[in-house]
Order: C-alpha cells, then sequence, then structure tokens
C-alpha cells in the first residue's frame, strides 16, 4: 500500500492503541478520533488520554491532541500520533476535501454492538471483536476473543460472540474487573501502578465504597469524576503484582495489532477491489 494513505482507527483505548502503535511503527499514517470524555481504564497505555493531556506517550511513541486537519501533516511530520475528538466521524469527509486519502477504517472502540456507519464510508473497513459482520458493515474483521482464534483475520462471517465473562490471571476472573457498585461519580485518589492489598479503598461512587478483593497492582483506572452507571467497568487489578506491566501494550493488544496489519497488507491477495 501507499504509506501516504491514511489509517483512521476509531477510539484511543488500550486495544486501540496497540493498533495505533504497530501501524506507526510499519510506518503508516495514524489518525485516531475520540469522544470528548473518554472513558478508557488503562490510561497509562492509551492514546485516547492525549483527549485529557494533549500530549501522552505510549512506550516509544507520543500522541498529541489536535483540534483541526490541517495540523495533521505537521504531526505526522514530528512522528506523532494525531488525536482528535469527533465522536461522529465527521473527519472522513473532511479529510477528502482536504485532498487526504484514507486507506482503511479501522473501528477498535470495543462496543461489541453494530456500528452506525455504512460499509462504504472509507475505501476499506476493518471491525475488531463482536458486532460486526464482513459484507454488512465491515470487509474485514479481527478476532479479538482470547483463545486460539485471537489476532486471525475473518474474511467470511463474523466474529465470536461476547463471552461476557473478563478474561483473568490464575484463579482472579471476575474480581479483576473492577465495577461501580451504583449510579454516581466516580471519586478515587489511587494511581495507576500503585501496589494494593485484599480491603484497600480504591474508590467509591456516590458513598459506596470499592475496595481491592485481592493483593494486586492497579492495572488501570478511570478517571475520577467522571459519571457512571451501576456496573460499569471503573477500573483493572492486576495479581500478577509486576507495575511494570502498566506501562506496556498487552500481548492481546499487539495480537490483535498484527491482525489488523495483515488485513491492511492482504486487500490484493484477497481480490478485493477498494471502494472510491
Amino acid at each position: 500500500m501507499n504509506k501516504g494513505k491514511i489509517i483512521l482507527i476509531r477510539g484511543g483505548g488500550d486495544i486501540a492503541s496497540g493498533v495505533a502503535l504497530r501501524l506507526h511503527r510499519a510506518g503508516m499514517r495514524v489518525v485516531i478520533t475520540e469522544l470528548y470524555q473518554p472513558l478508557v481504564i488503562r490510561r497509562s497505555v492509551s492514546f485516547a488520554e492525549a483527549v485529557y493531556t494533549n500530549i501522552i506517550q505510549v512506550e516509544e511513541v507520543e500522541a498529541c491532541l489536535v483540534d483541526t486537519i490541517g495540523l495533521l501533516e505537521s504531526t505526522w511530520n514530528e512522528g506523532v500520533i494525531p488525536v482528535l475528538i469527533d465522536p461522529e466521524c465527521h473527519i472522513i469527509p473532511d479529510l477528502l476535501i482536504a485532498h487526504l486519502d484514507v486507506f482503511a477504517l479501522v473501528d477498535a472502540r470495543m462496543t461489541k454492538n453494530p456500528p452506525y456507519l455504512n460499509i462504504g464510508s472509507a475505501p476499506f473497513m476493518i471491525g475488531l471483536g463482536p458486532g460486526f459482520v464482513v459484507g454488512e458493515n465491515c470487509d474485514a474483521i479481527v478476532e479479538t476473543n482470547r483463545g486460539h482464534y485471537l489476532g486471525r483475520v475473518i474474511w467470511e462471517g463474523s466474529a465470536l460472540s461476547n463471552t461476557g465473562v473478563p478474561e483473568g490471571f490464575g484463579d482472579q476472573y471476575r474480581d479483576r474487573v473492577l465495577r461501580s457498585p451504583g449510579e454516581g461519580v466516580f471519586r478515587s485518589e489511587r494511581e495507576i501502578c500503585e501496589r494494593l492489598d485484599p480491603g484497600d479503598l480504591i474508590g467509591e461512587v456516590n458513598g459506596l465504597e470499592i475496595r481491592a478483593a485481592f493483593k494486586g497492582v492497579l492495572r488501570g483506572l478511570l478517571h475520577s469524576g467522571i459519571h457512571v452507571s451501576e456496573g460499569f467497568k471503573i477500573g483493572d487489578l492486576d495479581p500478577r503484582d509486576d507495575p511494570a506491566y502498566c506501562r506496556f501494550v498487552s500481548d492481546k493488544s499487539l495480537a490483535i495489532a498484527g491482525g489488523v496489519l495483515e488485513a491492511i497488507l492482504s486487500i490484493k491477495s484477497q481480490g478485493l477491489e477498494l471502494k472510491k
């Protein structure tokens, strides 16, 4: 493919950031679009954090918040990934007007629901995980469920269904994912990478406390001050007890990113024609 063409990534969470990181390292021009108030948990490895901090570094790569597509060229030239606030993905027609070619759109929001964009919104559309069906709302899918099929490219059919069960390490599964005990504003004074003991206070929602169920490292935490609903994911406690893991994208993210890279480079071998 022409490396001057753009890969547009919807979402800047940890999975999306793993994709952006790998594509950027491969020399591709990447743009990330995000919400006005991203709800990412693994903020230390999520380019979405640029919305809050203007600049964020994930491993050795920086991303920065830009407010106009006129800044894309200069951002790329500095080796930085641009992040735009654009929940509705209005950037696509704007890029065409500016004579910037979108080669592919990767929907990496991991909503597990069908996207509202039509399949023809970009020349080549890749969906990550459940909610996508090849030929209906995307051209290819990358499997996101852990197991034998993780990172594989799907050219026909759909991804595996959402299991509803969080991934775990050792015997820890449901307790690893921290969820809101009620509706209200989430408050916490904890920091990602902190070591916690069983019973340590992590935060509270409307007076309802969230405490550590086991000894571990706080691998991810929602920004304090965000309104959440009951059951909403607000954190991630890692029993492996190694703060270094908080600063690197996961093996899962890189596996999925490898699938995205394969899909982009395999278009011609699949006999596909890019949509205009």
